[in-house]
């Protein structure tokens, strides 16, 4: 029987799911996700679980944050001045922005709280530092 093993191109269908059961992702209904093992174009944990799998084979896998989007870092959490953001956009609590580094990098950050002159940014992921139950099925090896 044949295995996916790295260097190999896969499809699969997968969906995501937070411990609660909550979904958070899926590609059922729509089209396969198909990707390379081993170009680390994907969490290491998903990457991780493909491998060895046979077509057709579903599989569940727990993936923790140290092989999915990272854990939660509270030095991502910033605190700036009301004008160094645009002022023309009316920031609310829970938007999300896009802000462009010195290095020139796009960043995408989330509105945690506006005091007085100062807005708190988040730039952790959102699901960073989060247990991710994905269920995956090998649809084939290109």
């Amino acid at each position: 029987m044949i295995r996916a093993k790295p260097g190999d191109r896969v499809r699969v269908h997968y969906t995501a799911r937070l411990e609660r059961g909550v979904m958070v992702d899926t590609s059922e209904g729509g089209e396969p996700f198909e990707f390379v093992l081993g170009e680390g174009r994907v969490l290491p944990g998903f990457e991780e679980a493909v491998i060895g799998m046979s077509p057709g084979e579903v599989k569940t896998v727990r993936i923790p944050p140290e092989k999915g989007y990272g854990p939660y870092r509270q030095d991502l959490e910033v605190e700036v001045e009301r004008s160094r953001l645009p002022m023309d956009v009316d920031l609310k609590i829970g938007d999300t922005l896009e802000v462009v580094e010195d290095d020139g990098r796009v960043v995408k950050v989330e509105i945690m709280d506006i005091i007085g002159d100062k807005v708190v940014l988040n730039a952790n992921h959102p699901l960073a530092g989060v247990d991710l139950i994905y269920e995956i099925r090998l649809l084939e090896i290109l």
